[in-house]
């Protein structure tokens, strides 16, 4: 653990691209929070107990995302990084543990908001009068977390007809504040230059999250299966269970090694403004699916309800959909196979309600390995990135 001082703060272009330890420990308490997000989806058994979960699965998903941004702007072998990285893995922590309860609204307002405060007055502190344009980024930060942070707090503090409303509120100030670089009095908005200093650090980061959030599809349905009888519909479900996690891996991991790897400065400033609105829908994605197979291993048999049909195949719908807008909007590239899949899945939904469950999960597999098939025989994802431009 190093100490250097608020000078040595900002990464050097030099740095190591590897993730550190403490950020591989701080993902699985993201990735743990993620799978008790895919447990109470799955208990719920309307889709109005389903909005509030939502709900904080992107307040989840946006302090990872956050946080990963400081630690690839900032050097997170300091240690002012590494305090607010064990901040905010706490924060981490007592909202996954406010999750079951809709009661313990401000518990959960309070981990979100306290880390976002904290990492950005630590920043200013540190970089005052050291590094001005990293104060300012710092400081804009701040601003704006401040100002949805009223908006957490009061909401929590108010009753259920209004307190959804606000968080709702308070979490599109922090999502369009972003999208419009964090437009500050008297600082203006984060220079687009900045975006480009990206390094491939964050592109790891990003692939190490993912990967992990994947286990939860076998995660859920192994406890679900460990305590019921191993029949032959649900070792099939629990199966294509298995299958899924490996397809929509291979799905994700095509390309994602020449994306994070780029040097285009115009591709690495696109890539790191859309990645963590388009990776916030491949991991709704991930919860979805998982809380699918949750329903399907218990029991995989009978009728498909309509809650559990958007599950099991809008969750990997999901999935391809936030990949294939990525890879669009970084290589200028339409991969038509993998649009061909997102259609028979939206065809299919309509038709499967008097399917078992375990037919519903084995069709979404088919689908799934013909769009990696199409990636294997097309290769053209790849191609675009290898010229470090889109065409």
């Amino acid at each position: 653990m190093t100490t250097g001082g608020s000078t040595e703060l900002v990464r050097r272009p030099s740095g190591s691209a590897r993730a550190t330890l403490l950020e591989l420990l701080f993902d699985v308490v993201f990735v743990a929070a993620l799978a008790l997000t895919s447990m109470l989806i799955a208990e719920r058994n309307s889709w109005a107990g389903v909005g509030p979960v939502v709900l904080m699965l992107m307040a989840i998903w946006w302090t990872w995302s956050v946080t990963s941004t400081t630690t690839d702007f900032y050097d997170p072998e300091q240690r002012p990084i590494q305090a607010i990285l064990m901040v905010t893995m706490f924060g981490a922590v007592v909202m996954a543990a406010a999750l079951a309860s809709e009661t313990h609204a401000l518990i959960f307002a309070a981990g979100y908001v306290t880390p976002h405060v904290v990492r950005g007055l630590v920043l200013v502190t540190v970089l005052h009068k050291q590094r001005r344009q990293a104060e300012e980024r710092a400081a804009r930060f701040l601003f704006w977390f401040l100002v949805s942070g009223v908006f957490w707090i009061v909401g929590a503090l108010l009753p259920d007809a209004l307190r959804w409303t606000l968080l709702t509120v308070a979490v599109a100030i922090d999502y369009v504040a972003a999208a419009a670089r964090y437009p500050t009095p008297w600082l203006g908005r984060v220079p687009v230059g900045q975006y480009e200093k990206t390094t491939e650090h964050l592109g790891e980061r990003y692939q190490q999250f993912v990967i992990l959030a994947l286990g939860d599809i076998i995660l859920l349905p192994t406890l679900e299966v460990s305590t019921a009888d191993f029949e032959r519909a649900r070792l099939a479900a629990f199966l294509a269970a298995f299958v899924t996690m490996l397809l929509l891996w291979q799905i994700y991991v095509l390309g994602a090694v020449s994306i994070a790897r780029t040097t285009s400065a115009p591709l690495l400033r696109r890539a790191a403004r859309l990645a963590p609105y388009t990776h916030l829908g491949m991991l709704a994605g991930v919860v979805c699916t998982a809380a699918g197979f949750d329903l399907v291993i218990e029991r995989p048999t009978g009728d498909t309800p309509a809650r559990w049909i958007a599950l099991i195949v809008g969750g990997p719908a999901l999935f391809l959909l936030g990949r294939t807008v990525f890879i669009f909007r970084i290589l200028s590239l339409v991969p038509w196979h993998r649009v061909l899949g997102l259609l028979l899945l939206a065809v299919a939904a309509p038709w499967v309600g008097g399917w078992p469950p375990v037919l519903v999960t084995t069709l979404v597999v088919l689908v799934l390995a013909g769009v990696v098939v199409g990636d294997a025989m097309g290769g053209r994802l790849t191609g675009p990135m290898r010229r470090g431009r889109p065409r």
